[in-house]
């Protein structure tokens, strides 16, 4: 934590100094993101202090946690808050007892390890081009003793559905606009008979949503999902907190709309 708060005092001072600095409106919105950010890490730490490193609530409560998130905010993961949104649609998939989850664009973990401890007869397949987030995943798939269930591996091709076709699947992706390169009926029929769940990212590929939407459209009956306020209680550690401090808790540090959309195959695998 020091060594990013002296990373903020430097980041200001810089600015401070700079001609225009904060001034401009999008100069004092960068300037509250970066303060948000490190206030939220301390809310974090407190949290885990006080969770003895599990998670707090929500389908994955009791879940070993590690020291950090490798993308994105801890603390709301740590609450259970952490893409609430999808919680329904989550239960509704794992009642259909999915054979296979494959979690493209897994960071540390969190649903590939959630979803193993909670699914205990699937097969999880957690992929990242990144490989501090492969080992993070590896880790917190031991800590959790689920570590025989849970496969890491680095780039997704769409090919490699093919290799699951015919059975029951679960695909969650979250790849920051490279669902547009993944997403290809065309190259991979199987995925005709899986049930998706895609963050999609306009803010770096605009009309991506819309593309992807248009090609599963015949195959597939679809959700569109859209980040909401939470609403569900919070730990005791955060009720006699301030409001901001409740806010940040929960703030999953989304620079824009990242809607979701959740896709139930027309015909089984």
């Amino acid at each position: 934590m020091a060594s990013y708060l002296e990373t903020v005092r430097e980041w200001f001072r810089a600015r401070l100094d700079g001609p225009g600095g904060l001034s401009t409106p999008e100069g004092a919105t960068l300037g509250l993101r970066v303060l948000a950010i490190w206030r939220s890490r301390m809310i974090a730490q407190a949290l885990r202090a006080q969770s003895g490193g599990l998670v707090l609530g929500g389908p994955f409560a009791g879940m070993a946690y590690l020291e950090s998130a490798t993308e994105g905010a801890l603390a709301p993961r740590l609450i259970g808050t952490y893409e609430d949104e999808l919680h329904p649609h989550l239960s509704t998939a794992l009642a259909e007892e999915p054979e296979v989850i494959l979690d493209i664009g897994c960071a540390e973990g969190y649903y590939a390890v959630g979803l193993a401890r909670i699914a205990p007869r699937a097969e999880v397949f957690a992929h990242d081009t990144a490989a501090a987030a492969l080992q993070a995943c590896r880790t917190m798939a031991e800590m959790n003793g689920v570590s025989e269930r849970v496969h890491t591996g680095g780039l997704f091709q769409p090919v490699d559905f093919q290799r699951f076709q015919g059975r029951r699947c679960l695909v969650i992706i979250d790849i920051e606009g490279a669902e547009d390169d993944l997403l290809r009926p065309d190259l991979a029929p199987a995925l005709a008979g899986m049930r998706l769940i895609v963050e999609t990212h306009d803010v770096y590929r605009p009309g991506v949503m819309d593309r992807v939407r248009e090609r599963f459209e015949a195959t597939h009956e679809i959700t569109e999902v859209h980040p909401a306020p939470k609403t569900a209680p919070l730990p005791d550690i955060l009720r006699n907190r301030s409001h901001l401090d409740q806010l940040l808790a929960v703030w999953e540090f989304r620079a824009a709309p990242t809607p979701w959309l959740v896709m139930k195959p027309r015909r089984s695998a």
